[in-house]
């Protein structure tokens, strides 16, 4: 009986809870950096909703579009995957773009502004490779009994053909087939009349 919480089950777990909680993060800080960036950009009198809205767009695009990545490849290793992939690209680049936006002008500051759109970066490739597969070990074939009739040793035919001696070669023949044929793993005999 296997342990419900083997070592590896552990890392699983804490892997998922380290996932989460640096996606949340960086998400919140990009929803807050986004939002800001738009609302600078934006007309007068525009209201906090549509910043709000264009961080949950541009945020939540590279979230969708590496579960899209995942599902294609789970279903099929080669699937094309290069729409998805320039989709999440391109959000992150938007991402990265308000967060420096919105950072002083710094390098430092630039740098600690564009931790959001990189974690969320790193994250996306730590979920797109994942840990390889071993592949199940090949079922072992039965080999079942062929429905072909089995190899007929040569009939003794005589070298001196005479009338009476023709049928006689051409009776063994059927009798050696007949008996070395099985049918459904039988072998009928009853039905060779000489």
């Amino acid at each position: 009986m296997k342990r419900l919480l083997n070592a590896e089950r552990w890392e699983g777990v804490a892997l998922v809870l380290i996932l989460l909680a640096v996606g949340g993060m960086a998400g919140a800080a990009s929803f807050t950096h986004v939002k800001d960036w738009t609302m600078a950009h934006a007309p007068a009198g525009t209201g906090d909703w549509f910043g709000w809205s264009n961080a949950v767009i541009s945020e939540l695009m590279p979230a969708a579009a590496l579960l899209v990545i995942r599902r294609r490849r789970r279903r099929d290793p080669r699937a094309s995957v290069a729409y998805p992939l320039v989709l999440l690209v391109a959000a992150v680049a938007l991402s990265l773009a308000a967060q420096i936006a919105v950072a002083n002008d710094s390098f430092s500051s630039r740098l600690l502004s564009s931790v959001p759109a990189l974690a969320f970066l790193a994250l996306s490739k730590l979920v797109l490779t994942g840990s390889p597969k071993t592949p199940p070990a090949p079922a072992r074939r039965v080999e079942e009994p062929a429905d072909e009739p089995a190899e007929m040793e040569p009939a003794h035919l005589p070298t001196d053909p005479t009338p009476a001696a023709v049928p006689n070669a051409i009776q063994s023949a059927l009798v050696s087939s007949v008996v070395q044929t099985p049918r459904n793993g039988h072998v009928f005999t009853s039905e060779v009349t000489r």
